[in-house]
């Protein structure tokens, strides 16, 4: 069941990203549409872990859910709530934005019950989220914003950066990352000190 909605979410985020993603060089796909990949990750986490899978795929699997849901679970809940202009969208779906994404959030922890996390997994998919940070915030490779697009951040229809808005919302994406790194480790020791 819990595999099946977090699909059914991947679904919806991914046609949420449409007009972006059509914008967007498809090299960059991978970047782009976070929240759907995180949900896709936990789901996919999830069937691992009910097939049975222990492999190092599934340990990096495992961590990807487990920091894209805890990330950008709470980044979405933040910068819906304090940052993004809720005018700017119908109030359900800024409800429906903010209350799936905190469910991420919780959900994440759910992945440190049943899965193990390498040092090696750890490296690899935090690395990938300070990857996608550094796309999004800090060196564009092509034309336009990598991250979510927002409208508090538009300026005459183009995304505007740097702006303090966009400082808060790098800072949130950076710490968000920072925190689920500490986490994954934290999760990756547990297992090292528990006694078989």
């Amino acid at each position: 069941m819990l595999v099946a909605v977090n699909l059914a979410g991947t679904a919806f985020g991914f046609y949420y990203y449409i007009p972006q993603l059509d914008e967007t060089p498809l090299l960059m796909w991978p970047i782009v549409p976070v929240s759907p990949l995180a949900t896709m990750y936990i789901g996919l986490s999830l069937a691992a872990w009910r097939l049975g899978y222990k492999g190092r795929l599934a340990q990096v699997l495992h961590v990807l859910a487990f920091v894209g849901c805890l990330k950008y679970g709470l980044w979405t809940g933040v910068v819906q709530s304090f940052i993004e202009e809720s005018a700017t969208i119908e109030l359900w779906l800024w409800q429906f934005l903010i209350w799936s994404h905190l469910g991420m959030a919780i959900e994440a922890f759910l992945v440190t019950r049943y899965a193990r996390f390498s040092l090696s997994a750890v490296l690899v998919g935090v690395g990938w989220y300070v990857f996608n940070d550094l796309l999004d915030y800090f060196v564009p490779v092509f034309d336009g914003p990598h991250h979510t697009w927002l409208n508090v951040l538009l300026v005459d229809g183009e995304q505007a950066t740097p702006s303090p808005a966009f400082e808060l919302v790098a800072g949130c994406a950076v710490g968000l990352t920072l925190l689920a790194a500490v986490l994954s480790l934290w999760a990756w020791r547990a297992v090292e000190t528990s006694p078989e």
